[in-house]
């Protein structure tokens, strides 16, 4: 019978009377010949379509699917893969049902119900068996016949999948990822030809092959691997990741490929001068790395397992089976680098655009592995593992000491020494990571890492640096200077480094940072908020000039301008708290130093005084008031302002403070019309409590604008709800009673030893409910706390 001469339903029908002659052992070995040629047939005709004829969904609708599925199970007669002889037939009834279901989910459906995507996995599983344990340097032997079973499975798989949710989930649930990576990995290693290129095939058949069979079997790995790479993409699932650590060892693989030693071995013979072979291998190495580092970034970023596993890894090999995954992930970070292979010039090679584009598509990579580390320090369990404190030859152990050698090397290299900015935005995210704590902090501040000094440097924290590198320094700066807070022996380290001033003279706070650096501002301003707390020396820094003969802008001036011109509240709210640091530092007491003379402590007071005066000005009064009424939501916040405004109005020139707290807040204060401005005193009529109310713009009926005094009284009341008096609506549910204390004498302060409208507006309007809130003035405990400094005030204000 000549299978050519059969339509596409006489073959369907002939492959079931083959599976029942098989089924009941009236045929035999030799009826597989006829079944693989009616197959092939079929195959070849499912493969394109012919114009409006319609043959996949009535076969679809006929027994074949199962049929399909029966006779895989049967050609595999109980085994994991194909005996030889089999193998020919197994790849045509692969091919019938890949072909059977491209672009059509309703033969897709068929096929699923029939268990023949299920049964493609178990084989696939069967051939993963043969993948020895371990990472695997050389190519698994295998004929090119089940090379090509292999292949088509695959693809038998993706053609079930694409866009077709119900076999993408079955093959998620049979973890099939994992076993595509383990085969992908055995068949391909990338780089592999590099090394060896007898072992493509079984021993027994190793001394007959030509040259144009390892082409072939070159070929068909290369393309298992990219169709294996593609359905992995494809049943990607943000909610449900593929994978588990187990899979760390093989991804690494690529990375380990794109590094010396392998990087720049010199070829084999074979393949020692530019062919599309080699060509091909070269692509095909970058395209697994590129899926590779993909992975390695998305599981970093999604799956806590793995970033823990990698982290144990590092101190205890086995946990990858001996293959060391982060020092290779370290190693390609530092040493990774193009193929050399890639410029050579022939036209078998790439073009110089293609090599330009895998150069930016290497560099690429290369920073999604860098996200990987990144995030991996970044986990809080990880800590103790990576920071190892158990050596004092070695301070924090080997992965600590990588870190700061790439930053040291970068140092000394100075401003033009090297390109390898990369090495120290891993560096210094990582290590920002890592000393979140007290501890992390103090080992790397102190010998022998002195990590301050290096950070400091002019070569990252000058004008110049790009803005990435002053992100990763300022970032680990910011998170060094808020562990060591607690911890005088840091804060010397990082004062004796010149922190402060090396950030406020880098540009960082500067408008021409703005556009690109909004999050490494908010750092800075870390820096300068921790360090200037409780420091007097430091604080001085930031409010007066240096003593030079064209000083620059002082921090100070800096904080101001970038509060005002910035639209982030994050950046307003944390510069107005350098505000707040340097007023509480300035206003507390110094205790005496025994090297200092009486002209020392003239001086100091001097300063002392020039920066009291710097910061009773309308400027830093009114960034202070403008915290207090965005800051709502945040008590902590509130009464950092609060106490802030008090000190400042303890000084003779304090009635600043009285006149800011009575004027109308800021516009980008206020909230928007018609909450953004107080209401006239006018009983509603509306039964809604949370209606609007329908204001006149008109300069007769304008509204009267919301003021700091407004905050302060319904902070004080403690209200939560819409204020009828005064239209306000605060966002904290509730005050402790040590803020709403704090208020009292903030009141108590601004109209002592004064008189006028001002404090006659503060008393009219505060003066109700202190006489409330005194009532409660008998007795222990935090209420009455609050009841005795109401009562304080209004004693004051009825003896004044």
């Amino acid at each position: 019978m000549d299978p050519t001469t059969l339509n596409c339903m006489e073959c369907a029908s002939n492959l079931s009377a083959l599976l029942v002659g098989f089924s009941t052992d009236i045929y035999g070995d030799d009826s597989w010949r006829d079944l693989e040629l009616i197959a092939q047939h079929l195959a070849n005709y499912l493969r394109k379509r012919h114009g409006p004829e319609d043959y996949h969904t009535p076969l679809g609708s006929t027994t074949l699917p199962q049929d399909l599925t029966s006779l895989l199970g049967v050609a595999l007669n109980g085994a994991p893969i194909p005996d030889d002889a089999r193998t020919p037939a197994v790849l045509e009834i692969l091919r019938v049902g890949a072909n059977l279901c491209v672009d059509h989910d309703q033969n897709r459906g068929n096929l699923l119900e029939a268990g023949f995507p299920q049964a493609v996995v178990s084989l696939l599983e069967g051939y993963s068996e043969l993948v020895p344990s371990g990472s695997q340097a050389d190519p698994l032997p295998l004929s090119i016949p089940h090379l090509e079973v292999i292949k088509i499975a695959i693809g038998v798989l993706l053609n079930t999948s694409l866009g077709f949710n119900p076999v993408k989930f079955r093959l998620i649930s049979l973890e099939v990822a994992m076993t595509l990576v383990r085969l992908s990995s055995a068949l391909y290693p990338v780089g592999s030809w590099m090394r060896y290129t007898t072992s493509l095939f079984p021993s027994d058949q190793a001394l007959q092959v030509t040259p144009v069979q390892i082409a072939e079997s070159w070929n068909i790995r290369i393309a298992l691997s990219n169709w294996a790479w593609r359905l992995i993409t494809e049943l990607r699932d943000d909610e449900h990741p593929l994978f588990d650590p187990q899979v760390l060892p093989y991804l690494v693989q690529p990375l380990i490929a794109f590094t010396p030693p392998l990087l720049t071995a010199p070829p084999p013979p074979n393949l020692a001068h530019p062919s599309p072979l080699r060509t091909s291998l070269l692509q095909a190495d970058f395209e697994l790395l590129s899926d590779s580092c993909s992975q390695l970034e998305s599981l970093a970023l999604d799956v806590e397992d793995v970033r823990l596993s990698l982290a144990r890894g590092f101190q205890f090999p086995a946990e990858h089976q001996h293959v060391p995954c982060l020092i290779a992930m370290l190693d390609f970070i530092e040493h990774g680098s193009y193929a050399p292979l890639w410029y050579v010039q022939h036209e078998a090679s790439f073009s110089m655009a293609d090599v330009r584009n895998q150069e930016k598509a290497f560099d690429d990579c290369k920073a999604a592995v860098i996200k990987a580390v990144v995030e991996m320090s970044g986990e809080d369990k990880n800590i103790d593992v990576l920071v190892d404190q158990s050596d004092p030859t070695n301070q924090g152990g080997s992965y600590v000491s990588r870190l700061v050698n790439w930053i040291r090397n970068f140092v000394l290299g100075g401003m033009h020494g090297n390109a390898r900015d990369d090495l120290v935005i891993c560096a210094t995210l990582s290590l920002g990571n890592l000393v979140r704590r007290e501890p992390q902090s103090t080992l790397l501040l102190l010998p022998p890492h002195n990590i301050a000094q290096l950070l400091s440097s002019e070569v990252l924290l000058s004008q110049s640096t790009d803005i990435k590198l002053k992100h990763g320094a300022i970032g680990l700066l910011k998170h060094l200077s808020q562990a060591s807070c607690n911890c005088p022996p840091n804060r010397v380290a990082l004062n004796i480094a010149k922190v402060v001033e090396r950030v406020l003279s880098s540009g960082v706070l500067d408008e021409r940072s703005d556009a690109m650096a909004d999050v490494v501002q908010v750092n800075a301003i870390g820096i300068v908020k921790h360090l200037c707390n409780g420091s007097l020396d430091n604080s001085l820094k930031v409010i007066l000039p240096a003593e030079t003969d064209y000083p620059p802008p002082t921090g100070l001036s800096q904080v101001l301008s970038l509060i005002k011109r910035s639209d982030k509240v994050a950046v307003k709210s944390e510069g107005t708290r350098i505000i707040v640091n340097l007023v509480k530092s300035l206003w507390s007491s110094e205790p005496p130093k025994e090297y200092q003379n009486v002209e020392e402590i003239h001086i100091r007071q001097q300063k002392r005084d020039k920066a009291i005066t710097a910061l009773l000005s309308p400027s830093c009064v009114e960034a202070l008031t403008a915290l207090l009424g965005r800051s709502l939501k945040y008590p902590v916040l509130v009464n950092e302002a609060v106490v802030a405004l008090s000190l400042l109005s303890t000084h003779r020139d304090g009635a600043l403070v009285l006149r800011a707290i009575v004027s109308p807040l800021p516009a980008e204060v206020t909230p928007s019309i018609p909450n953004s401005m107080a209401i006239p005193a006018t009983p509603s009529t509306s039964s809604e409590v949370e209606s609007p109310n329908i204001l006149s713009l008109g300069a007769r009926h304008r509204p009267q604008q919301i003021r700091a005094l407004d905050h302060l009284v319904s902070i004080l009341r403690n209200s939560s709800k819409n204020d009828d008096t005064q239209g306000l609506r605060l966002a904290a549910a509730s005050y402790p009673n040590e803020v709403r204390t704090n208020v009292c004498s903030l009141f108590g302060q601004v109209t002592k030893h004064t008189s006028g409208e001002d404090v006659d507006t503060i008393q009219e309007g505060v003066k109700p409910v202190l006489e409330e809130l005194s009532r409660h003035s008998q007795g222990l405990g935090r209420e009455s706390m609050l009841g005795n400094a109401a009562k304080k005030v209004l004693d004051m204000w009825a003896h004044a």
